[in-house]
């Protein structure tokens, strides 16, 4: 049966109006919300810097691990989940190496490394300068440490275990730390004890930059800034000090502001937990 002319303007227009209805529908549909980006796994390494030393309570009295340490900071962030931190008081390089978190490190997008300075001794040497600056033990462990970093070895054991770090998360993003200067610098050693942590940190931020230039994605952040005016001897020391008891453990480590303002402050102003 032929249509007329009209029927056909009907059904055409009964087809737009359709759509026109279908199309405002679908527009007033509320539209699903985007699922939030997955928080990116985060594996802390190191020595008492990283395990939180110094900022009492601890979870752990072996390691002295202390939930104001940076680790346990950053996983606050809604961005950054701490999958792993096996971070311990006196660890050295070696026993970074020993104790490395395999599984974790596998799926691991960041991973933060703070050592050296035990392996350096550098508590034997403050205690040994600072109540005898001029002393023979003073002299020992000043020669000793200077020749550790300046004739390579240091600087070597460092960047194998960077690699192997590498080489177990090879996607992963490696930020290694530095140390901050101990002494305020109105403290009559400050000159003589900081630049050896000044020697350290330049050593460390050197390996980030050789091992960077090999394979990516490490970087060094630099936490001596954040410190300023709050080294021991300041009006508002960030780093512990017992003067009556120069072998309390917790000496020459930070407070819980030098993690939260120091070391936390430092890694997020340099954008450590923002992978490239």
């Amino acid at each position: 049966m032929r249509h007329s002319a009209g029927g056909r303007r009907l059904s055409a227009f009964a087809t737009v109006l359709a759509t026109t209805v279908m199309a405002i529908g679908l527009a007033a549909m509320p539209a699903q919300a985007a699922r939030p980006p997955l928080p990116l796994d985060y594996v802390a390494l190191g020595d008492s810097y990283a395990s939180g030393h110094g900022a009492v309570p601890y979870t752990d009295l072996n390691c002295f691990v202390s939930q104001k340490g940076y680790p346990a900071i950053a996983d606050k962030l809604r961005d950054v989940q701490l999958t792993a931190n096996t971070a311990c008081s006196g660890w050295t390089m070696d026993q970074v190496l020993a104790n490395i978190p395999v599984a974790a490190l596998e799926e691991a997008e960041i991973v933060t490394l703070t050592v050296g300075a035990n392996d350096l001794n550098s508590t034997e040497l403050l205690f040994a300068c600072l109540p005898a600056p001029s002393s023979s033990e003073c002299l020992a462990a000043r020669t000793r440490v200077e020749t550790m970093l300046t004739d390579g070895s240091f600087a070597m054991e460092l960047a194998t275990l960077v690699t192997t770090i590498h080489v177990l998360a090879p996607d992963a993003k490696i930020v290694l730390t530095g140390y901050p200067f101990p002494l305020d610098s109105s403290h009559p050693l400050a000159a003589q004890v900081n630049s050896l942590a000044g020697g350290l940190n330049a050593v460390i931020a050197g390996v980030a930059q050789l091992t960077n230039a090999q394979f990516g994605d490490v970087q060094y952040v630099d936490v001596t800034g954040a410190f300023i005016g709050h080294g021991v001897g300041s009006a508002d020391p960030w780093i512990n000090l017992n003067p009556d008891n120069l072998q309390d453990p917790a000496n020459f480590h930070p407070t819980a502001e030098g993690y939260r303002h120091g070391y936390f402050a430092s890694l997020v102003s340099q954008d450590a937990f923002v992978l490239n």
